[in-house]
């Protein structure tokens, strides 16, 4: 994955942001938050951010699961500092949507992560409802 456009990078620009307490445990030994720190915490702001959209009552039947993931590590966190994970929505097609998330400490970048999720029924992918997208788009859409 390309490094991200430094527009993507400004925390207003996402409608979510969720605060983590970074632990001693995700230190590696050159006392910085390691690669799978990061990818955890990604995936914690991920899966509240669904949470916050209401994503499973608005799926109904249906599943998602994420198709892909990147992260781009862009400087590094430090323990104890906490960070916060700041999410959007990017776009979305006709089975699928895409998360952007940016990962901040001390009003800096530390990661940038780009998902693609997939609404799943009966094992194959399928549309995403139009009550969903009209709200992945306006409420959780990346702002301008």
């Amino acid at each position: 994955m390309a490094r991200p456009d430094p527009s993507l990078l400004n925390p207003a620009r996402y409608p979510f942001r969720h605060q983590i307490t970074t632990r001693f445990s995700d230190m590696d030994p050159n006392q910085h938050l390691n690669n799978v720190a990061l990818a955890a915490l990604m995936e914690d702001g991920r899966v509240r951010f669904n949470v916050g959209m209401g994503m499973r009552v608005t799926l109904g039947q249906r599943r998602a699961m994420v198709a892909s993931m990147g992260i781009e590590y862009l400087s590094e966190g430090h323990f104890p500092g906490p960070v916060e994970v700041f999410c959007a929505i990017e776009a979305v097609g006709r089975t699928s949507w895409t998360i952007i998330q940016v990962l901040m400490q001390e009003e800096r970048a530390v990661a940038f992560a780009r998902s693609v999720i997939v609404s799943i029924a009966d094992g194959r992918p399928a549309p995403v409802p139009d009550d969903f997208r009209a709200e992945l788009t306006g409420t959780w859409g990346l702002r301008p």
